[in-house]
């Protein structure tokens, strides 16, 4: 007979799989769904950054006169502390002073008998509202520093780190929280350079947080956005999946142009090093280091001679240290002067360099994957691709960064309409996952940030979507007399952010998908309509942020297509591959590039993307 496997009973205060504490939001949800729930007597341990904190003292109490005669504290009670012990002997103190002549009244010799019992320092308690980053709100935690000795400069500061094992109690005072943590045990504390920590201050504005964007985490606005993200993330995962998409990871560097004019970083090992090219001719080391790098070596040669200046013990080292400063400084010099002299000239591709270069060709960080991805649409049909992609435009906007996550798609055996259609499908469910799964979030965001952000997703999910060509949004923008466009707005040329604001904004009210632009303006790749002029391009508008996606019918026409890459004028042997997806077994196919970045910014209500990006790339801002 088998014998039966015990039950294991969980219970609802169980501590994380990878570590003994719980999870705030475990203890909190609990709270707020069945009440106390028998939380109340619970031992658990926590931990959490304080957020805010306060200090109460407590008034001594007095000590109890101790009666001559009676008996020393240690024979009633084998626990006593020493001040008890110390109190007890005083009538000893006091007979010992007689015997030797003194009087024990007096209050010289009263003064030192209290002197030779220490005071202990004043209890204070500390009340603590930390939050672990599993939810947005906070636990309360009370320490009695007579119970735990903890001093207030080492736990109240804004941003210090607990960790600490106690019971669950109500809290004493009526106020938000109904449950806190009375805290037994101090199992760690991360203490905080008060003066440096930049989230001292309360309300710091989102523009000074992205110079700390390592620390901006551990604000309440900056949580809520990448709980939101995160969300957004698994809903984009989830609707392909559901949909029959497979996922591929596609290069990050390429040696193709993917859209024939963007500008890309270049990637390449050869910075530094000295081609045979310039050593036959003497190229001087002047001309191969930057000033920069010049300067910050100057900086940190002058920080050791200081060092050095201040020790008698090594003054050999000092003398080289000098010298080797003082060879810096004449080739910081030498490079100056080069630079105030030197022609400006374009950067000519030198093959022999190239050949020496890491992968022995020209090379970039990829700015759409959606060229790669046709080759496995070519194959498995559904595909989808998730990650950044790079783009080093120096244009400064607050849609636009060097590094920005894009959802690239592409589908075999579809044209425009199914790409659209899948578009307007995608971006309906992404909305609706995050009101049905980030509630809490939402309520903060609405709240803090953008008060119309929620009826906003709700209408992007129940309204239809207008659609209309490019040639009818040039109509419609031509007529318009109350608005002063920037640009000059003529056939054939690209609409730009303000354009496409006024259709979303103030024409429709409402989604706009644009399609069938000039072929001069969209990418090579872009199948060409019959009418010679246009191609079969899309772009979704949506109000307050722009265009979300862009998409296309690709060109499966051979003939075609080589005759697009001529009149870009782009390099044949970078796209031979391509050909070949034509050459062998050719097949309809579209997709679209989801800008993940903008959809964040749509769901927050925010206006930046820097604000929605855990670490921020732009022209001249690489901090972290």
């Amino acid at each position: 007979m088998e014998s039966e496997e015990p039950k294991v009973t969980s219970s609802p205060l169980m501590p994380s799989m990878y570590s003994n504490r719980v999870m705030l939001k475990t203890i909190l949800e609990l709270e707020d769904s069945d009440g106390e729930m028998g939380l109340v007597g619970k031992t658990v341990v926590v931990g959490g950054w304080v957020k805010s904190s306060k200090e109460v003292k407590k008034e001594p109490m007095p000590s109890p006169p101790v009666a001559a005669g009676a008996l020393p504290a240690t024979r009633r009670h084998k626990d006593a502390s020493c001040v008890e012990v110390l109190k007890s002997r005083i009538p000893f103190f006091r007979t010992i002073i007689r015997v030797l002549g003194g009087s024990a009244s007096s209050p010289a010799v009263r003064e030192k008998l209290e002197s030779l019992i220490p005071k202990p320092p004043p209890a204070s308690t500390f009340f603590l509202q930390i939050n672990d980053g599993s939810c947005l709100s906070n636990l309360q935690v009370v320490i009695d520093s007579a119970v735990v000795p903890v001093s207030a400069g080492q736990i109240l500061p804004t941003g210090t780190f607990i960790l600490a094992q106690g019971v669950l109690e109500k809290p004493s005072a009526r106020g938000k929280q109904t449950i806190e943590l009375k805290v037994e045990k101090m199992l760690h504390v991360g203490t905080v350079e008060e003066d440096k920590y930049p989230l001292s201050r309360k309300r710091l504005p989102l523009d000074s947080l992205r110079d700390c964007a390592h620390i901006r985490p551990r604000t309440t606005t900056v949580a809520s956005v990448t709980q939101i993200r995160s969300a957004l993330n698994f809903a984009t995962h989830t609707f392909f999946q559901n949909h029959g998409f497979l996922h591929v990871q596609v290069p990050i560097i390429t040696t193709t142009d993917t859209e024939g004019f963007s500008e890309k970083f270049q990637a390449t090992t050869l910075l530094g090093k000295t081609s045979k090219k310039e050593e036959e001719v003497g190229v001087s080391h002047a001309d191969r280091v930057g000033l920069e790098t010049v300067k910050a070596a100057i900086k940190k040669k002058s920080s050791l001679v200081e060092q050095l200046k201040r020790s008698d013990n090594n003054r050999e080292a000092l003398v080289v240290a000098l010298q080797d400063l003082q060879k810096t400084n004449e080739l910081a010099e030498q490079i100056e002067a080069r630079e105030k002299f030197k022609p400006i000239t374009a950067v000519k591709p030198d093959l022999e360099h190239l050949n020496e270069d890491f992968f022995g060709r020209q090379s970039y960080l990829t700015v759409s994957g959606r060229l790669h991805l046709e080759s496995y649409a070519c194959a498995l049909g559904y595909v989808y691709s998730f990650g950044p992609r790079f783009r080093a435009d120096k244009t400064v906007s607050a849609k636009h960064l060097a590094e920005m996550w894009i959802v690239d798609v592409e589908m075999a055996f579809s044209q425009l309409e199914d790409a659209i259609k899948c578009a307007e499908d995608v971006f309906k469910f992404l909305c609706g996952w995050i009101l049905d799964k980030c509630s809490e979030d939402m309520k903060f965001v609405s709240k803090r940030i953008d008060n119309t952000v929620t009826h906003r997703l709700e209408y992007m999910i129940s309204s239809s979507y207008e659609k209309i060509s490019y040639r009818e949004a040039v109509e419609i923008l031509r007529k318009v007399t109350d608005e002063a466009f920037e640009t000059q707005l003529q056939w054939g040329i690209p609409l730009t952010a303000e354009h496409l604001s006024y259709l979303a904004d103030e024409h429709y009210r409402r989604p706009v998908i644009i399609y069938d632009y000039p072929k001069a303006v969209k990418p090579f790749y872009v199948r060409l309509n019959d009418d010679g002029n246009t191609v079969a391009a899309f772009e979704m508008v949506v109000p307050k942020i722009g265009a979300v996606i862009t998409g296309s019918q690709n060109e499966e026409r051979f003939d075609m297509l080589n005759t697009r890459i001529k009149e870009f004028d782009l390099s044949r042997d970078q796209y031979e591959w391509y050909l070949d997806l034509r050459r062998h077994g050719t097949v309809k196919h579209s997709g679209f590039s989801l800008g993940f970045d903008l959809m964040v910014l749509l769901a927050t209500g925010l206006t930046d993307v820097r604000d929605v990006i855990p670490f921020p790339r732009s022209h001249g801002k690489a901090n972290n």
